[in-house]
């Protein structure tokens, strides 16, 4: 698995982009995106190189061990990335639908600075990241490239890097950051000193495909209040999730293939959106660590501010998806995370942030510095509330806006309602009271249903009190298996118990 992990690296992501314009980028590769020199910076050098076309890279015994050995340099297969060409061949997985050339002419005025901020990256995939915006791009949208190191400690980042991105005679340039300062801040750098009219941040382990960057600016060029059948949500830890598109994006769009679809968050590590906007909308909160939570923040913020977040699926990219992060978090990962999140809870969900708060307790003695300045910025540009962000934006959202209770399930022996961390259709059960949140808290709305993120509680087709087994189900709306009466103080009931 390691081998079709960094050989293919990619996982489905599409492109997105903001209303007042945003375009976030992704794809999925497995065969990506076709090296073409027609008005690129090519030309490509048309030998066949490992990886080409996608195709997986099966290592010789003799290299087997020295791949798993620095597999933890950079949490993914280095052996083969470095084996795999700089400038490979890759194939364009667009749908037929998106192959229709763009013009060019309106674009122009949209030249894009690509910000590409990297930290102890490999060497291999930086520059195969740098060599596929070169080869890929037409040379008419391409302003810059700009290499923003955020401190790195490798050799090969240095003085090699620099006279290896010297002899491109490309427009590609590296900026240092001075001290470790993360991704929010090191992008905050690239943005400040580029001078494109529009700006794409890419993450530095990244291979853009053909036609990836036309699509994203012809739609921002058409309506600059903006920024394949997934999109992105967040569950109540404000953790992001690629998850199918409901029923009702899919019939707004007539199911075509080539139409952005309207999604309620975006990952984060690959969009565009204009300069100017990207500042009105107060840019990314450089008072947030290192990175996490900023493309959640981002996200509230672009909808409820009056733009647009959209997936572009004619625009695909590959991205190496990580299962663990190879790189240091000063202060601890669990300490950044929670005053990113906190700081996004306290500005944007209004009262809808206890859901975060109940689930992470801790959460609550973390210093999250000051966050005046972020909410004068969202009355400065009137946003609307979190309840019509949930109402108009994201209504199949876990967070349910008529939720009445909020908290444990709690008997008087001290044994609590617990989901024991169980997925859809296996049981719930009860576990001593612990007070700190997480599977023992639980969701009651008005209409009787009992939620936790992942699902409503099912009291299954039993018909008399005490005899059935709560399971988690996916959430319906009419089902009284899944409604309970709620009586202060003394019980919940299945509504099904009563129903004969």
């Amino acid at each position: 698995s390691n081998f079709r992990f960094v050989t293919l690296w990619f996982l489905y992501t599409s492109c997105f982009f903001f209303k007042f314009l945003v375009v976030n980028i992704v794809g999925q590769l497995g065969n990506s995106g076709l090296a073409d020199s027609g008005g690129r910076f090519g030309p490509r050098d048309q030998l066949e190189t490992l990886g080409d076309m996608g195709r997986p890279v099966v290592l010789p015994e003799f290299l087997k061990a020295e791949s798993k050995l620095t597999f933890h340099v950079n949490e993914f297969n280095l052996v083969v990335s470095n084996l795999i060409g700089l400038r490979r061949n890759l194939d364009d997985f667009r749908h037929p639908s998106c192959r229709q050339p763009i013009p060019l002419d309106k674009l122009i005025p949209f030249k894009t600075s690509v910000i590409i901020v990297f930290h102890n990256e490999a060497w291999s995939a930086l520059l195969r990241t740098v060599h596929s915006v070169l080869d890929r791009t037409p040379v008419q949208l391409l302003h810059e490239i700009i290499l923003v190191d955020d401190a790195s400690t490798q050799s090969h980042l240095g003085d090699q890097l620099k006279t290896y991105v010297n002899s491109l005679n490309k427009p590609v340039r590296i900026e240092r950051m001075s001290n470790r300062s993360g991704l929010i801040r090191a992008r905050l750098h690239g943005a400040k000193i580029s001078t494109g009219k529009t700006l794409t941040f890419l993450d530095a382990h990244c291979e853009v495909t053909i036609g990836w960057l036309e699509t994203l600016l012809r739609h921002i060029s058409e309506n600059q209040e903006r920024s394949d059948r997934t999109w992105g949500t967040f569950d109540w830890q404000f953790n992001f999730h690629w998850e199918n598109v409901v029923d009702r994006e899919i019939e707004r769009i007539n199911d075509e293939h080539n139409v952005p679809l309207r999604t309620p968050t975006m990952a984060g590590g690959l969009f565009t959106i204009t300069r100017e906007y990207f500042y009105k909308i107060g840019a990314y909160d450089e008072d947030m660590e290192i990175w996490g939570g900023e493309n959640i923040e981002l996200s509230f913020r672009v909808w409820q501010c009056g733009g647009e977040l959209l997936i572009d699926p004619c625009s695909r990219v590959g991205h190496v998806f990580r299962k663990s992060s190879p790189y240091t978090w000063p202060g601890g990962v669990s300490h950044i995370l929670h005053k990113n999140f906190v700081r996004t809870a306290l500005v944007w969900l209004d009262q809808y942030s206890r859901f975060y708060f109940m689930l992470n307790p801790s959460a609550l003695s973390v210093n999250y510095g000051d966050i005046s300045k972020r909410k004068k910025l969202r009355q400065q540009l009137n946003c609307k509330s979190f309840r019509w962000y949930l109402e108009k934006i994201y209504p199949e959202s876990s967070i349910p806006i008529d939720v009445i209770r909020l908290g444990e399930v709690r008997h008087k022996s001290g044994q609590c309602l617990d989901s024991l961390g169980h997925k859809i259709g296996e049981t719930v059960g009860v576990t001593h009271c612990h007070g700190q949140g997480g599977n023992q808290v639980f969701a009651i709305t008005e209409s009787g249903i009992i939620r936790v993120y992942a699902g409503c509680i099912d009291g299954g087709d039993s018909r008399s009190i005490g005899t059935g087994i709560l399971t988690l189900k996916k959430c319906k709306k009419d089902s009284n298996s899944q409604k309970f009466e709620f009586i202060e103080n003394i019980l919940l009931v299945n509504l099904l118990c009563n129903s004969e």
